[in-house]
């Protein structure tokens, strides 16, 4: 097979002319670290993407991730259920808490956290876990219903890691409106981009107040100036704020967002259809095209599920197209305690998945070539 010259890269950041344009005008404005066009933002994520549920803007979803976990009162000692696939960085809160991840498995065909599994680990460790994480990986969606069902079971909040899912919806409502606290990520590859930045959303507007504080060295910012310093500082906060030029390309990033969503569905659908039928080779996820009841992923990632994984990135690789991981499991970092030994279905994946380019300047050619390469054989 001839070798083409283009490099095909697995990511590439986008920024919309919108969002470059809005940040270009901001830094020549007297606001460029946060200030009203952070409120705006806010306003506006509401508006299109949690509606009732209040939004916090924050310099990272790790960020919004430690909010949602103060929040919800995880302290010294806790227990928190998260599936053993993700980014390390969504438990890093935990940490700061001095709280205990416990690991679940994920389910065999899309990598996302397995509510049997979570159930089973509820009955054991009980009273000691105060809350569930569930990530929605390369923007698909876990099953919410049980996962709520067995949250209030039990009593406790679901956070969502919504990292990777702006825009999606499940049953016809929006991530971001679901469950007590969800966060995302506007790392510069993700769907919509501020450089780097997050969002977390609040079910419980009493909250809204508190989280302002603590992102920002626990003091009161709609405090007079002259009045921010004097007053008691009786909570501990971080800087955790975001700036008035990253508010300004993410204003310019909602705008774009669909676009970016269709954009990769068309290339998912691409893939699906030129991998159909090969040997050795699954595109994960792919019933999602077929379902019907208001579930919409937003179709980051590609990920298939390969025999001999190694030999087809060499054989990618040759062909000048990049392939590879975005995460792993996460008991292989000794931070959070060594590998665990009750995830099978981890265990049988782990070796096994591998993700194809997916970002806005892949075209449907590319997607093409990538399959004829694959087609030939590794």
């Amino acid at each position: 097979m001839k070798i083409t010259n283009k490099k095909i890269v697995l990511f590439y950041p986008h920024l919309s002319k919108a969002a470059k344009d809005a940040a270009r005008k901001q830094m020549d404005t007297r606001w460029i670290g946060q200030g009203p066009l952070v409120d705006k933002f806010e306003l506006e994520f509401e508006k299109q993407i949690s509606h009732n549920h209040k939004a916090i803007a924050v310099n990272s979803c790790t960020s919004a991730l430690h909010l949602a976990y103060i929040l919800a009162g995880i302290k010294d000692g806790d227990e928190v259920i998260g599936p053993v696939f993700s980014c390390s960085a969504s438990y890093a809160g935990l940490l700061y808490q001095r709280a205990r991840v416990v690991f679940a498995d994920i389910n065999k065909d899309n990598l996302n956290l397995n509510p049997d599994h979570v159930e089973k680990l509820l009955k054991v460790r009980k009273e000691r876990v105060k809350a569930i994480v569930v990530v929605h990986y390369g923007g698909y969606l876990v099953d919410m219903d049980k996962i709520h069902t067995i949250a209030r079971k039990w009593n406790i909040p679901v956070i969502e890691d919504a990292a990777q899912a702006i825009g999606a919806t499940y049953k016809g409502k929006n991530v971001g409106e679901i469950s007590q606290y969800t966060a995302y990520s506007f790392q510069a590859i993700k769907s919509l981009t501020t450089g780097d930045g997050g969002m977390l959303t609040i079910e419980d507007p009493i909250l809204e107040e508190k989280a302002k504080r603590i992102r920002w060295f626990g003091i009161d910012r709609k405090a007079k100036f002259e009045e921010r310093w004097k007053k008691d500082i009786f909570e501990v906060g971080y800087k955790y704020q975001m700036t008035d030029i990253e508010a300004a390309m993410g204003l310019g990033g909602l705008k774009d967002l669909s676009n970016v969503i269709n954009h990769s569905k068309k290339l998912f659908e691409a893939y699906v259809k030129g991998l159909e039928g090969i040997p050795g080779i699954r595109v994960m996820n792919k019933n999602v095209l077929t379902k019907t009841d208001g579930t919409n992923p937003t179709y980051w990632l590609c990920t298939i599920e390969v025999d001999n994984k190694e030999a087809l990135k060499k054989k990618l690789v040759e062909h000048n197209i990049e392939s590879n991981e975005t995460h792993f499991r996460c008991d292989r970092y000794s931070i959070y305690g060594g590998r665990v030994y009750d995830c099978p279905n981890m265990d049988f994946l782990e070796n096994r998945y591998l993700l194809l380019p997916m970002h806005w300047y892949v075209t449907l050619e590319d997607v093409d070539r990538v399959c004829k390469v694959i087609k030939s054989g590794w």
